[in-house]
């Protein structure tokens, strides 16, 4: 077996001999002395099953590939969320950080990809614009609109202010440039990143099922497409998982990323915390999950069958082996360690503090898994259906109200009434999904690379439709414009007033209103026919432009691979139409040898945001997302029709019409948020200083929450980009306080608050759920903030509370 590792072909890099080492050290301890006989032999399944994997793994490659990593955290404070439109959902705090996450794949000596997956409600036209240019001037002609991809998760607990059309940043107070600038640096360094970690590697596909994560919030939508064809499929909504698994020739796997359709909104309309939300915090859990036990926790079924922790080991011994038993030491110890008076800090001490910091190692790539949005628009994570606050009955079937209003209709998530155990459920179910194709993939991606992409015109496109007799008919997508269905909002956020989904005759008083802003005209009405006409944003150009109407359309192909880019919501059904299209012109449509083992996915929200895509019969409905379907009745037939012709393209090796460009407003923007005045704290008290401390002489449980507050400053006087506002610490050999966790982990809260608006006190609260898995001893929580004076100057303060004790 060992002359078998030896062999030059099939050797295994160091990282599988440091895991083959860590499974002999797990297996001997968990056996014990007399059980080592067994630990030899289940060692040896254990590196059967890890050969036969990397067998795959280190076949020849044929690709270079690099992955990258970046904070994308927004302001934590006063600004508004990006997602439910709710104008008193404004940030105070932080769930855990968002990130830029990128892969590139290239042929050595031809085309390559890039594709970098956000931690944001969507993808955004000026930030595209932005990083394209930032891109040519670092690499000229390198990487460009046409194999460039961004695209967002569509968490709704992210700042708003980075899109550039006016009905996406009203709520926001318009534009917001601290937003915008930490999503275009961010997407810019995890990119270099990547391009600098390209290697010679290869990449696996894998599929399968992932049936609780997702429920269809517009059923009576669904079910207005032909019998015919929902016969076709066993659910409502896409249950099926696709993920890629890279592998450097090197270092053995480097990261994965996945598709799969469900809303961001496990958080509520009411959060207040930057979150990644579901997939955000599954993305944190598989990163943290390889690092931290390595590959060997893939054969772990133990592991894998766990129905709820997610069981993240840490980073740090215990410095007592039986805290029990010694509890009266370990709170001797706690004792002598009072709460430390908040003092200066520089900006490097958060950044040194950050636990996935010390983590990375230099001359290796760090771990990068990103999980990707698809054709969602109909598919939300709260999974127990839509319930009426009042009365706790089901909600109506078809307008999603209850007694005849929506306000009171919402979904329950997994851990109803609990937003945060929803979101770790659903995060955590599509965590295990990818740690099970991730350990299985052994599809080898082959093949060229190629990309094609172009800009279209959806306000004014012809569309040819097959007609049912024979023949053809001429049709046309419309301006922009959105249905009174709109501002019902969905049961995963409804919206205020009379409005109700399933509307299309709209309100005479709503009517009124809308003409003050602008009066639709009789084609505009008829074009969007039967949705009736609340908001006619493509025709609203005053101060700017109010919605898109030149959109990117792109297909990313690495081998069998292909990726479908799209720059909005697809609904379960209109994204099954437009992969069936382009599936068949990739297997039969050109000139080249067709490859019946296409693998199709879209990937949505992507390098702008147009809103919905509903099928023709779902838009009939006037739901929600048939409201919110911009260019009318005909946008999917659009899709259909443009993506063919750059599938068709593809495959014949020809070119595209690169199409008009889209506008750049940035110049135009508008911005009514208040800038941070000054900060100030109480007379004879420092920033950093504890206002609340945990009790004296306390210890804790697991499962227990410990929370200190802290006099701060306001969080948008530094993003604390790849620091931490917030950490826990424990006390090794009894004197150095080393990281354990810190504002990225799931456990772990940062809230901050002012008491009263205009005030320029203000506190942080740290909050530390303590895990099941946190190891016993002494701690203490710390923060990290930078205040700001009158003049302008900024300067950076940190604090700690006293210790305890968690046994």
């Amino acid at each position: 077996m060992f002359s078998f590792i030896k062999d030059g072909r099939q050797k295994l890099s160091e990282g599988y001999l440091c895991v083959c080492e860590k499974a002999m050290k797990m297996f001997s301890h968990h056996c014990g002395r007399t059980g080592q006989p067994y630990a030899t032999i289940w060692f040896l399944v254990f590196l059967l099953l890890l050969m036969h994997n990397i067998g795959g793994s280190l076949s020849a490659s044929t690709y270079l590939t690099g992955l990258g990593s970046y904070d994308i955290t927004g302001p934590a404070a006063d600004v508004n969320m990006m997602g439910y439109a709710n104008t008193d959902q404004i940030a105070s705090g932080v769930h855990f950080r968002l990130r830029a996450r990128t892969f590139i794949v290239a042929e050595p000596q031809g085309n390559r990809v890039v594709y970098v997956n956000l931690d944001a409600c969507m993808a955004s036209q000026i930030v595209t614009i932005k990083v394209l240019e930032r891109l040519k001037a670092r690499y000229g002609d390198l990487y460009t609109e046409q194999n460039v991809a961004i695209t967002g998760i569509h968490t709704h607990a992210g700042p708003g202010g980075y899109l550039q059309y006016v009905v996406y940043i009203v709520t926001s107070l318009g534009f917001v440039r601290q937003s915008f600038d930490v999503i275009v640096d961010g997407i810019e360094k995890s990119i270099i990143q990547a391009h600098e970690n390209l290697r010679p590697g290869s990449v696996f596909i894998n599929k399968g099922e992932l049936l609780d994560a997702g429920v269809n919030r517009s059923p009576s939508s669904y079910l207005n497409n032909p019998a015919a064809e929902r016969s076709k499929y066993n659910y409502d909504v896409d249950k099926e998982m696709t993920l890629i698994k890279f592998v450097d020739n090197h270092w053995g796997p480097v990261g994965s990323f996945n598709w799969f359709a469900t809303h961001g909104t496990s958080m509520s309309r009411t959060n207040s915390l930057i979150s990644g939300d579901n997939k955000g915090a599954a993305a944190r859990f598989m990163e943290d999950w390889f690092e931290h036990s390595s590959y060997r926790e893939a054969f772990n079924s133990q592991y894998l069958n766990k129905s709820r922790t997610v069981r993240i080991p840490r980073r740090v011994s215990s410095i007592i082996s039986d805290p029990h038993k010694n509890l009266d030491v370990l709170m001797k110890l706690a004792a002598s360690f009072e709460p430390s008076q908040g003092r200066p800090a520089t900006r490097l001490l958060s950044v040194a503090s950050r636990v996935r910091n010390a983590l990375m190692q230099a001359e290796k790539p760090q771990f990068v898994s990103a999980f990707c949005q698809s054709n969602c628009g109909d598919v939300s994570p709260n999974i127990r259906g839509a319930f009426c606050t009042d009365s706790g009955l089901p909600c109506d079937f078809n307008h999603s109200t209850c007694n005849g209003k929506n306000e009171l209709c919402y979904g329950r998530g997994p851990g109803y009434p609990d937003e945060f155990e929803s979101t770790l459920i659903i995060g955590e179910k599509q965590f295990k999904k990818a740690v099970e194709l991730f350990t299985k993939a052994n599809e080898q991606l082959k093949g060229k690379i190629g990309y094609r992409h172009s800009y279209v015109d959806f306000s004014k496109l012809e569309v040819s439709l097959p007609k049912a007799g024979g023949g053809t008919e001429g049709v046309k997508t419309c301006p922009a414009a959105m249905g009174f269905a709109f501002a019902a909002g969905t049961t995963d956020g409804p919206g205020a007033f009379d409005f109700t989904q399933g509307d299309d005759k709209g309100n005479a008083f709503w009517k009124l209103v809308r003409n003050v802003l602008k009066t639709p005209s009789q084609e505009q009405v008829k074009c969007q026919h039967p949705k009736p006409i609340l908001l006619d944003t493509g025709e609203m150009k005053v101060p700017y432009d109010w919605a898109p109407a030149i959109l990117p359309v792109q297909i990313l192909q690495i081998g069998q691979l292909v990726i479908l880019c799209v720059p909005g919501e697809f609904t379960t059904m209109a994204g099954r139409r437009l992969r069936d299209a382009v599936k068949t012109v990739l297997t039969s449509g050109g000139r080249e040898k067709s490859n019946s083992n296409v693998h199709v996915v879209i990937s949505g929200l992507t390098n702008t945001y147009s809103q919905y895509v509903t099928t023709f019969e779902e838009y009939q409905v006037q739901r929600y997302e048939g409201a919110s379907t911009l260019y009318g009745p005909h946008t999917l037939s659009a899709y259909i029709q443009e993506f063919k012709k750059l599938a068709l393209a593809l495959v014949n090796g020809q070119t595209v019409e690169p199409g008009p460009q889209p506008p750049d407003l940035l110049n135009k923007q508008i911005s009514l948020l208040t800038p941070v005045v000054m900060d100030a704290t109480p007379i004879g008290t420092n920033f950093g200083d504890v206002k609340t401390d945990v009790p004296a002489n306390s210890n804790f449980k697991k499962g227990d929450k410990v929370s200190v507050t802290f006099w701060s400053a306001c969080p948008r006087n530094d993003l604390m980009t790849e620091g931490t506002y917030a950490l826990v610490e424990i006390l090794q050999n009894q004197k150095t306080w080393v990281p354990a966790y810190d504002d990225d982990d799931f456990c772990l809260r940062f809230k901050w608050s002012r008491p009263a608006k205009l005030s320029p006190q203000s506190y942080a609260t740290i909050e530390w759920r303590i895990p099941v898995t946190a190891v016993s001893g002494v701690y203490r929580i710390s923060h990290f903030g930078a205040s700001k004076t009158l003049l302008g100057s900024i300067s950076h303060f940190t604090g700690s509370s006293s210790a305890f004790v968690v046994v």
